[in-house]
């Protein structure tokens, strides 16, 4: 049986709150707030209204922005009462507004046919009038518009036509063709959905992608085990091997077979199939008696026991480490510690849609200040992690009109099932951040920035980014809702080091998952040298090579360029030093619900 780490730090002041008033009675703040989060999905009432509230408040003590809403109002009346009459007599007549590129809801012919154009080219001038209400109002701090236009934007979404029987000609069409047999079988993938929400089976069809199975099949063995991670070693698959073995760390927030899909999907089989020794770590997913886990066990324990690990198993080898997301942000911590104390165990470090530099970090920022972190840390509180369910909501409403309502007309109006694939198994089958981990996370790095202005303490002493002298490949995607391409591009301005940054085709998981083979890929590259000078992120996107395809195999070449030649591969595990095989890949953590 594991034993808990005696070294996880449980700092009194640091656990103020966990249900108890400092006077010793329960806190009623965090029973009240926790109570209300079940309500809200998480959401602080106090953040909205301090947002809307300032944004009201302003827009009222500014009469030139009303009476600029007065006369865009009366134009867009104008324009729709103009157009209203042309597209009853033709409906390919020159409309009044065109849709954002990414707003597809209007995009099938059903809707040229009146009277649907004239219902979706109102919503659309609506939107936009709501925009222009919510946002450029003197005196409103740049957070509180971004919450109002977005909180705005949401409730526009929830409203649109596309997502009613009446107003959309798609299910109008449906319902005639087939009798309205398309509700039928709607109401049958609503209770089904319903039955497996509640009993918490993952979504229809991904019974059909089992866990080593199906998805993360690539052989191995789990060759180290603590109470935080699993450690796989993936067998080789020929009689050489390059001498500098790759460690790749996922984030904890997601599963580690993401990079290990089907074979055909599957970045681990790809680089093992390359000559590479990949190792590779599988978080466990936390429960209520973790909530005092926080980053720095997660450092400890996680990556610095990997590497001690991995530097056993293939002695006296640097080792190109890889980070995903959260798990290349807290690889980028490692990395500055470890140059910071002289610790040259790392070759390379790259990078995947992972964050240093936090002041831009997208639409997740809106969910970022000090009235929203306290409400989740009270809401964590009463169960000592951030349920899996609270963190895709949030996901989700970044892409709601697709990833929500899109997905309620084509499900239970069309009565369509959308078919699974290994990547949407793999997203239901979510996990689960602890108390205090998630709570440094939110505080230390997006609401602070301490990592990127030198603030962030390991040890008990700051750690810069600047020491990082090993070369760095980053890769971004520029669909990329949780960690936007241009934040990512930061890496640049903050190591010492030739960066080569990729941007690539795809969102935040599939761009990254992008294998050799599939149609419609495309990245840019370019290399920062160290002594170069700053290139901006638009300047750099108008210069960076184009190419087709994936670009996998553009990395590959970069790391076997630094893996030395290919020689005997290492063994599995190291007996003799406590590191013997424990179990097959893909272990038991992974297992674990």
């Amino acid at each position: 049986m594991l034993k808990k780490s005696p070294s996880i730090v449980t700092d009194p002041a640091d656990r103020k709150g966990h249900g108890v008033h400092s006077l010793g009675r329960p806190s009623l703040d965090v029973h009240l707030h926790a109570v209300i989060a079940r309500l809200t999905g998480g959401v602080s009432p106090a953040a909205l209204l301090l947002a809307y509230g300032d944004w009201g408040q302003h827009l009222l003590m500014s009469p030139d922005k009303q009476l600029e809403l007065v006369e865009k109002a009366a134009r867009k009346w104008s324009r729709f009462l103009n157009y209203y009459p042309q597209a009853c007599a033709d409906p390919h007549c020159a409309i009044c507004i065109e849709p954002l590129p990414q707003d597809k809801r209007f995009a099938g012919e059903a809707w040229e046919a009146w009277p649907y154009n004239a219902i979706s080219q109102g919503f659309l001038l609506t939107q936009q009038w709501w925009h222009n209400a919510t946002t450029a109002v003197n005196g409103v701090s740049k957070h509180h518009e971004d919450i109002v236009a977005f909180a705005t934007r949401q409730l526009l979404d929830m409203v649109s036509p596309a997502n009613f029987p009446m107003t959309n000609p798609e299910v109008v069409d449906a319902t005639i063709k087939q009798c309205g047999m398309n509700f039928v079988r709607g109401t049958a993938n609503f209770w089904e959905d319903w039955r497996r929400l509640e009993s918490g089976e993952g979504p229809v069809g991904s019974e059909e992608f089992q866990v080593g199975r199906d998805i993360a099949i690539t052989p191995g063995k789990v060759v180290f085990r603590n109470r935080l991670i699993e450690l796989i070693q993936y067998a080789p698959a020929s009689g050489k091997a390059y001498a500098a073995p790759i460690m790749i760390v996922p984030a904890w927030i997601m599963k580690y077979y993401i990079l290990d899909l089907s074979p055909e999907n599957s970045m681990v089989k790809y680089l093992v199939e390359k000559g590479h020794t990949v190792f590779v770590l599988s978080w466990k997913n936390p429960t209520g008696e973790d909530r005092d886990l926080g980053i720095d066990d997660y450092r400890r324990l996680g990556v610095m026991a990997a590497l001690d690990a991995i530097d056993a198993i293939v002695p006296k080898q640097p080792v190109h480490a890889v980070g995903y997301c959260l798990g290349g942000t807290l690889l980028a911590i490692c990395a500055a510690a470890m140059a910071r104390d002289g610790d040259d165990r790392l070759k390379s470090l790259t990078l995947l849609a992972a964050q240093t530099d936090f002041t831009e970090a997208g639409e997740l920022m809106l969910f970022i200040d000090e009235a929203q972190i306290t409400f989740l840390e009270h809401m964590m509180d009463q169960q000592g992690y951030l349920d899996s369910k609270r963190m895709a909501g949030a996901f989700q409403l970044l892409r709601s009109s697709d990833l929500i309502w899109s997905r309620m007309v084509r499900h239970y109006l069309l009565g369509d099932q959308s078919p699974m694939i290994d990547l949407m198994a793999w997203n239901a089958d979510a996990t689960r951040m602890p108390y205090r981990m998630h709570s440094e996370y939110l505080r230390k790095l997006f609401l602070n920035n301490d990592l990127a202005a030198n603030r962030y303490e390991v040890d008990g002493r700051p750690v810069s980014l600047r020491d990082i002298r090993v070369p760095v490949f980053a890769v971004s995607t520029i669909s990329d809702h949780v960690a936007p391409w241009r934040s990512v591009y930061k890496i640049q301005m903050l190591v010492e080091a030739d960066v080569t940054f990729v941007l690539s085709n795809g969102g935040h998981n599939a761009g990254i998952v992008s294998p050799e083979g599939r149609p419609n890929r495309y990245h840019q590259i370019a290399t920062h040298e160290e002594d170069e000078n700053y290139l901006d992120p638009d300047a750099w996107q108008s210069t960076a090579a184009h190419h087709d395809g994936s670009w996998w195999p553009c990395w590959q070449n970069w790391l076997a360029c630094r893996s030395g030649e290919p020689s005997q591969p290492p063994p599995m595990g190291a007996p003799k030093k406590g590191y013997k095989a424990l179990c097959d890949a893909p272990g038991t953590y992974v297992l674990e619900p």
